[in-house]
């Protein structure tokens, strides 16, 4: 039976405060064919030290609200010191009342280069910009925890998605890729847009989706899944006004499966007009949405 509906198990709590992050970074040098692997697994274990051990914001999470993601870095070349590398970003959080994990982010990031000293330390700095490795993590770091606060509160990442444009102006004055406004799918425009209010619906779907949705489906599966329906009708409004926009892109790369899964399983509902519009504002995933079995 569908995991969403049929695994349940209440969280515990904690009463240990930790870090926001619970993080997972994975290096992958193959495409450099180095034999020697030391340097990367001095970077790896930098990263997870960065990540995980850096107090991201003021907020208190206890050991078990810490926010699960995976930073896979896939290096494509180097010179010197200078890599040129991809960065694959995913987050995922809780569902209440059960031990499913519902992914928020799935970002690739093509732009990622950056200059790298074996045993450098990586420190965040919020009033400069030392480093883009240290830089593109720590944006990626508000981003995620940004979005992880908008689906427990209306607009409840504000201040994280503001520290991220805070890097992102820090940036500017460099000359690495993703930070610029010359692409339409990049930091810059990830950022400025979840922040402008034109992509509100957005943020909105986000907290509806999985604060009236996917939290209630333990107690009232149909009632979930009505309201996972509206949040995707948000979606299509701005899809109206900003068509095939970076933001309802990012939406479906996390959470295209998820929605194939839910309106296949659990208690029937008509999903026509929902197949309608997920085809509208998704054709790209045109050929999951045909598989959806009602």
């Amino acid at each position: 039976m569908n995991k969403i509906f049929s695994i349940l198990l209440v969280f515990s709590s904690s009463i240990f405060y930790a870090q926001e992050l619970k993080c997972n970074v994975i290096v992958n040098s193959e495409k450099l064919g180095v034999t020697n692997q030391k340097v990367f697994k001095t970077l790896e274990t930098s990263l997870n030290e960065l990540i995980n051990k850096t107090n991201w914001t003021s907020d208190k999470y206890e050991a078990s609200e810490k926010i699960n993601c995976t930073f896979t870095i896939i290096l494509e070349s180097v010179t010197s010191d200078l890599y040129a590398a991809s960065l694959q970003v995913q987050s995922s959080r809780p569902v209440f009342d059960t031990s499913y994990a519902a992914p928020i982010l799935n970002i690739n990031d093509k732009n990622f280069n950056f200059k790298y000293y074996e045993f450098e330390n990586l420190t965040y700095n919020p009033t400069s910009f030392d480093s883009n490795l240290v830089a593109v993590v720590a944006f990626y770091c508000y981003m995620i925890i940004g979005l992880d606060q908008d689906t427990f509160v209306e607009n409840g990442g504000n201040k994280s998605f503001e520290a991220a444009l805070n890097i992102l102006n820090l940036a500017q004055g460099s000359n690495y890729k993703g930070w610029s406004n010359d692409k339409t799918q990049n930091r810059f425009a990830l950022i400025n847009d979840i922040l402008s209010p034109t992509f509100g619906a957005y943020r909105n779907a986000m907290y509806q989706y999985h604060r009236n949705g996917l939290d209630v489906m333990s107690k009232n599966a149909v009632t979930g899944k009505e309201k996972i329906s509206l949040a995707i009708n948000e979606l299509l409004s701005l899809h109206q006004t900003r068509p095939n926009s970076y933001l309802a892109r990012t939406f479906f790369d996390a959470k295209s499966d998820e929605i194939v899964s839910i309106f296949s399983g659990g208690p029937k509902m008509d999903i026509q007009k929902l197949l309608q519009n997920i085809n509208t504002i998704s054709p790209l995933n045109a050929s999951k949405w045909a598989t959806i079995k009602n």
